[in-house]
């Protein structure tokens, strides 16, 4: 472990001054992913600024319908907190899929957001890596890259996002809520994450002096018609080769809107709008969601020994458009697919 400064804000306010006065300075609230990254030396913050007693830890109805999640917020209050798992049952389905129940007692809902990838290389200090070191080189691209990206990939960075949550706030369509030097801002969550690009060091789009303070639900959670299958090597504690979250709106057995999303095979939680408006107003059939699946992957890449992810997504696309349509979601306790 390396020598740093800790201090504990009285206020957002005060949080904001303290990041934005010192740039080698981190925030910790769960510390979930933080402290993993510094004893592997990927992190080395001069000043840690706990931020885990502000009060962003409510969770609560807007005026338009929808709900307001504070940043602090534990993932495992969150997913069993009532109002979260009757209205918006993709979201807790989601976080009971991620990590251990110890994990979930302590991770935050802003810090999820912000979790970094688990690529091999990224934690090995010792290879090169252009998200860690920028200009370094990419190990993964040619090493071994099981876990990896096979859809909106770069030169410089085949890395995954391994957020579980992520995928299912991705599918509601959320909006995250930050604070900053100049004020308050909402961000799209379509637009929080970024891609990789050219530069793969940046994760988001958030501000290196902003904070999230929330997390936004707009009103519609499709209650009725969706699931979250997430595929892993071991049931228990593993992040995601492939997950999906898939949420129908049906008229009968004719799909009024289809919201599909991916985890575990780019560096966000992966949407194509085009491909969802394709499956409206078609038979909720195999068929239907086969084509989907098709056009979703077709452009995707692996790169050796992620291959397999190609064909495991497509086969996850149609079984999770299956299990929406007929209003059986994947259960979170018994993780045996079916």
């Amino acid at each position: 472990m390396i020598n740093f400064q800790y201090s504990r804000p009285g206020d957002i306010a005060d949080a904001v001054r303290q990041i934005a006065a010192d740039p080698r300075a981190k925030f910790i609230a769960g510390g979930t992913n933080i402290l993993d990254l510094m004893k592997y030396d990927v992190e080395r913050p001069a000043h840690l600024i706990d931020i885990s007693r502000l009060p962003l830890t409510g969770v609560e109805e807007t005026a338009s319908g929808g709900m307001r999640i504070g940043a602090l917020v534990p993932n495992s209050d969150l997913s069993y907190h009532p109002l979260i798992e009757a209205r918006y049952p993709i979201l807790a389905s989601a976080i009971r899929a991620g990590a251990s129940q110890q994990l979930r007692n302590m991770a935050s809902t802003g810090g999820n957001l912000l979790q970094r990838t688990r690529c091999l290389y990224f934690y090995d200090v010792a290879t090169p890596c252009n998200k860690r070191a920028p200009g370094s080189g990419c190990s993964a691209i040619d090493g071994i890259n099981r876990q990896n990206a096979i859809l909106g990939t770069s030169d410089a960075c085949i890395a995954t996002h391994p957020s579980d949550m992520c995928v299912a706030l991705a599918v509601l369509e959320a909006k995250v809520h930050v604070a900053g030097p100049a004020g308050e801002r909402v961000i799209a969550f379509e637009d929080f994450h970024r891609l990789p690009g050219k530069t793969p060091e940046r994760d988001t789009n958030l501000a290196p002096n902003e904070i999230i303070t929330a997390i936004e639900l707009p009103a519609r959670g499709f209650a009725k018609n969706y699931t979250y299958i997430k595929i892993r090597d071991r049931h228990s504690y593993a992040f995601a080769l492939v997950s999906v979250a898939a949420a129908l709106e049906l008229e009968g057995k004719t799909i009024k809107e289809a919201r599909l999303a991916l985890g575990g095979v780019a560096h966000k939680p992966w949407r194509n709008k085009e491909v969802e408006a394709t499956l409206n107003g078609q038979p909720a059939t195999r068929e239907s969601f086969r084509s989907a699946a098709d056009a979703l992957l077709r452009d995707a890449k692996g790169f050796g020994h992620n291959d397999f992810k190609v064909e495991l997504a497509r086969r996850a696309v149609v079984r999770a458009l299956t299990q929406a349509a007929q209003g059986t979601p994947q259960s979170q306790s018994n993780k045996k697919i079916v």
